[in-house]
């Protein structure tokens, strides 16, 4: 939760504690991270422990004096520790026990997480359900407390999100959630993710399904001899208007069969940023991680800021327009000094279609933009443009 500071202070901030350093404000977000700040013996003045259980570590903490300024975000504490930690200066923030998710969390869910218990319970009662039915709710959407703890797991989403995403080189790709498996447009879609992830990039999309999907499984597939079978399994369950817990559940056990239920091997590869501001769109499952935000805006914005490789964009409709303009006003104005490039896949499509190229054209004329937006016919030629 990185907030700038008054400019009379200057205040650092570290989220990987290997070496817990004087003068820093550490955010805690990991029971490992906080053995390391302990062992170390470094103060914890100022440190913010974010979303932890620490009623294991009540003894240590009530042996520290050191705890003016400290933030406890949430998490599980004993009566005794949290007197300890008030009289001694700390501030406390509360959650709601009753909350679907952990608003102070300190890492992006997994598709097992979001799902947890489809196959016993059906999807109504996984995590994702829920957490789009408390997003939903209007006894509690107005209820200004709710409203703080959506915003709180949002900045804890979107920080955990930089982590992950920082010192990669990260490709969105957008398309149509309307795309179905067994199309040749999806294994189309699929292919282009699996080669950009072998050409090193991470592949991040809006986290859905249809093209999303697609292009997150091909990322996921950590060999090309995967993807095949995996198109043909999908293909059981076109789309997810059939029911979310079929269509959820096969992929669940793609997953399941190639990884035994463990974490995928190897450096990230396939990125999810989906949305419970559209809840009747579930999130795909094969995205290594996956960083949902209640705010649509929110989740937007980010997918394209952290889009820094550029952004590949297959056919679809008014959402993915949307996002190519989003796109196209980072591009005009060089945001964060950069000029990513945009790669339309379809001619027809983005020039008679919906006539997006055109402006786009218009719109960089004599500025750097105009060299970075590209049409091509085929996923082939836009994965050769970014590789």
């Amino acid at each position: 939760m990185h907030r700038a500071e008054p400019p009379h202070r200057e205040v650092r901030y570290s989220r990987a504690l290997r070496t817990p350093m004087p003068g820093v404000i550490h955010e805690v977000s990991d029971l490992q991270s906080l053995d390391t700040f302990l062992e170390a013996g470094a103060s914890l003045r100022g440190s913010r422990l974010q979303g932890l259980d620490l009623s294991g570590h009540e003894a240590a903490l009530l042996a520290r004096e050191d705890l003016s300024g400290v933030v406890v975000l949430g998490g599980v504490l004993t009566p005794a520790l949290e007197h300890h930690l008030r009289t001694h200066g700390a501030i406390i923030f509360p959650t709601d026990p009753s909350a679907p998710v952990r608003p102070y969390r300190g890492s992006l869910y997994t598709a097992a997480e979001l799902y947890d218990g489809l196959a016993q319970h059906g999807y109504g009662r996984t995590t994702d359900a829920r957490a789009y039915a408390w997003l939903q709710d209007a006894a509690i959407r107005h209820d200004a407390y709710v409203t703080v703890l959506r915003a709180i797991h949002d900045d804890a989403i979107a920080d955990a999100l930089v982590d992950v995403v920082s010192e990669r080189r990260v490709v969105g790709v957008m398309g149509g959630h309307a795309l179905a498996r067994g199309s040749a447009g999806f294994a189309e879609a699929a292919h282009l993710g699996h080669t950009l992830a072998e050409a090193g990039y991470v592949v991040a999309t809006g986290g859905g399904p249809g093209a999303m999907e697609a292009a997150n499984l091909g990322a996921w597939c950590r060999e090309e001899g995967q993807l095949a079978p995996a198109l043909e399994r999908l293909s059981a369950v076109p789309h997810f208007v059939e029911g979310i817990g079929p269509w959820a559940q096969v992929a669940l056990d793609i997953v399941e069969d190639a990884t035994g239920g463990q974490p995928p091997a190897g450096p990230l590869r396939s990125l999810g940023i989906p949305t419970w501001h559209y809840g009747h769109e579930p999130p795909n499952v094969f995205g290594d991680l996956i960083a949902k935000f209640f705010s649509n805006a929110l989740r937007e914005d980010l997918l394209l800021h952290h889009s820094t490789a550029g952004l590949v964009v297959l056919p679809g409709a008014a959402g993915t327009v949307q996002e190519i303009f989003q796109m196209a006003t980072r591009q005009y104005y060089e945001v964060d000094g950069r000029v990513p490039s945009v790669v339309l896949v379809g001619r027809e499509h983005w020039t008679a279609h919906l006539p997006v190229h055109p402006l786009l054209q218009a719109l960089g004329r004599d500025r750097p933009m105009a060299a970075q937006v590209h049409l091509v016919d085929t996923v082939e030629e836009a994965a050769a443009l970014l590789g």
